[in-house]
């Protein structure tokens, strides 16, 4: 009994001096950080989503006061969060505007036809890696929702065509799609984008075999840059390019398209 009793003082002993050098090595050793640290991370969204570009929430708010970020870098939390910011730190916001994921890709599982059946892992990412894709169209979408999986507010859902819908009032434009998308079909744009974007992104230009392989492909005919009054489209990487500064969205080359790839975003 006396050795039990003699064993829990010196138990408590040890742990009391432990817990007494615990204390003056945080203080010795302990790294000041700038409040504002800690202001600017309970301003953020607390998605913790990445779009800004760092690993969290944390290491965004310690980048921004470092100047290695943008007050605006926050597009979870848009131009509210950046105002925040700026506030905090007393610089100007920059450029706050919402961006949103746009799916460069019309072809259904009606108008894009398969090339074969496939009975692998269903994910876009694996199908890339074993056959390339199982549409015909090397440029169309896969269909096996990566995006949507990887999307951390549940803004892109498969629809029943076989195409991924994005929610333009949920998405925040974090890039997580974009990242996750084997064929690169996803891009950020202004969510105030008004003009005519294409919804195809098949660069090839073997006229017939565009056709074949999917009835809603870009055709490469031309007619879209023909028809616009204003000479805003580009048509060198063989997709329609809209430089919006010109753009007026009279709907010209919307009217044009034989095969309604370009629409009008208002």
């Amino acid at each position: 009994m006396k050795l039990v009793i003699t064993t829990i003082i010196v138990a408590l002993v040890v742990a009391f001096i432990l817990g007494l050098l615990l204390g003056l090595f945080k203080k010795i050793f302990a790294v000041e950080v700038d409040p504002k640290v800690s202001e600017i991370r309970n301003a953020l969204s607390g998605a913790n989503c990445g779009g800004c570009g760092y690993a969290g929430c944390d290491a965004f708010a310690a980048a921004v006061v470092a100047g290695e970020a943008q007050p605006s870098g926050c597009v979870a939390g848009g131009s509210g969060v950046a105002k925040k910011i700026a506030e905090i730190l007393g610089v100007d916001a920059g450029s706050g505007a919402k961006k949103v994921a746009f799916l460069a890709c019309h072809g259904t599982k009606e108008c894009a036809l398969e090339k074969a059946s496939y009975n692998g892992v269903k994910t876009c990412r694996a199908v890339q890696l074993s056959v390339n894709g199982i549409k015909k169209c090397a440029f169309g979408c896969i269909g096996y929702g990566d995006c949507s999986e990887a999307c951390p507010f549940g803004a892109i859902t498969m629809g029943s065509d076989g195409l991924p819908e994005v929610n333009l009032k949920t998405c925040v434009g974090c890039g997580k799609c974009v990242k996750a998308c084997p064929k690169h079909l996803f891009r950020l744009i202004d969510a105030d984008t008004k003009g005519a974007i294409a919804y195809c992104s098949n660069h090839s230009d073997n006229k017939p075999q565009i056709k074949k392989d999917c009835s809603v492909g870009c055709f490469k005919c031309g007619l879209c840059a023909r028809k616009c009054p204003v000479g805003c489209i580009d048509l060198s990487s063989g997709i329609p390019m809209m430089d919006y500064s010109k753009c007026t969205a009279c709907g010209e080359c919307v009217k044009a398209c034989p095969d309604k790839v370009l629409a009008l975003r208002a």
